[in-house]
């Protein structure tokens, strides 16, 4: 049995939010993603820092939202019913502004980089979960068992030596969000 709604409200009511915004963005108007998306030139130029946040909430296209929809509702409502939706909040939240700031520290001379998608945010919530459950198994393509320590070890090393490889990926984000995520956690159980 899954973890209900009244257990982890907040979980569910950004996963409807990330679906709604990234579906109407991605069929409706397209103008939606590029007024919200992680923009370095507007950024920085237009001062638009608030696409730190929005940009998690747009998808570019229905594999990259199924992926990182599936990925949120198997653990953010898990990291919420462990740690209190309001400890969730600054988790989730601070694993995205981790993400995006370290992204914009290392594209910050790329004006013309764009980047959108929960990722950043998702890699911390999951590492969050692995600080507190490390020996709770994670299914790896929903075979391969492996502990959670194991997983999010794994994750943050293929992420740092990713970065600046080929590609649409930004290990960047997935790097900056699992290290925030995995800190505010860590500091959370230790407090």
């Amino acid at each position: 049995m899954g973890i209900e709604f009244a257990d982890a409200p907040l979980a569910y009511a950004l996963l409807v939010m990330m679906l709604g915004a990234s579906l109407y963005g991605l069929m409706a108007d397209q103008s939606f993603v590029m007024t919200g998306l992680f923009d370095m030139g507007a950024i920085r130029k237009g001062g638009q820092w608030w696409r730190f946040v929005t940009s998690a909430f747009l998808h570019a296209d229905l594999g990259h939202l199924i992926i990182n929809g599936l990925t949120f509702y198997f653990f953010a409502p898990a990291v919420e019913y462990l740690f209190g939706t309001e400890r969730f909040f600054i988790i989730a939240m601070g694993s995205q502004l981790g993400a995006m700031a370290f992204t914009y520290y290392r594209k910050r001379t790329d004006m013309s980089y764009r980047a959108l998608g929960m990722s950043g945010a998702l890699s911390g919530i999951v590492l969050a979960f692995c600080v507190v459950r490390p020996m709770t198994d994670i299914y790896l393509f929903f075979v391969v068992p492996l502990p959670a320590l194991v997983v999010g070890i794994g994750y943050v090393a293929y992420s740092a030596l990713a970065m600046g490889g080929p590609g649409r990926i930004g290990h960047e984000a997935h790097l900056g969000g699992a290290v925030t995520g995995a800190v505010i956690a860590l500091l959370m159980a230790l407090g």
